[in-house]
């Protein structure tokens, strides 16, 4: 599984791998223990998490939540010292040892804390995805992007 593959539906907790799409919207499988399907609308707001990104004051302006998550489970390795109950305080300070660029007026702690239950759920789902990639998947992907 990729990122690109695994989406989030706004109103609704928790993530969804998308198995494929319909005329009207996509099919969804919930990321849990009780494996749901879900048909979403195209009235419903899917988001794929490989194009969600969190606000940063570098040149860029973003970096990509992919690569965020990474460097969590390569730090971390599934130990945060935290969940999403910890205070705000708590939660920019975890988000600034993590990503210390981040734009604090516009990363909200409840931004923070859909990254912490997402790097939780994905990391109990689908640990795959948070491998680093090696520099022939990032060429290939480049490649693709370009075609």
């Amino acid at each position: 599984m990729k990122f690109n593959e695994i989406a989030t539906v706004s109103g609704k907790a928790g993530l969804y791998k998308i198995l494929k799409p319909t005329r009207s919207g996509v099919i969804l499988e919930s990321m849990d223990e009780k494996k749901g399907k879900l048909v979403v609308g195209a009235n419903q707001r899917v988001s794929v998490l490989s194009e969600i990104s969190i606000y940063t004051m570098t040149e860029e302006g973003a970096t990509a939540l992919e690569d965020i998550m990474i460097k969590i489970e390569s730090e971390f390795k599934g130990d945060l010292g935290l969940d999403s109950t910890a205070d705000a305080d708590e939660l920019k300070a975890f988000l600034k040892h993590v990503l210390p660029e981040f734009d604090e007026d516009k990363v909200y702690p409840s931004d923070i804390k859909k990254l912490i239950s997402w790097y939780k759920i994905i990391r109990n789902y689908a640990p795959e995805v948070l491998e680093e990639k090696n520099e022939e998947e990032t060429i290939e992907e480049s490649e693709e992007k370009e075609s």
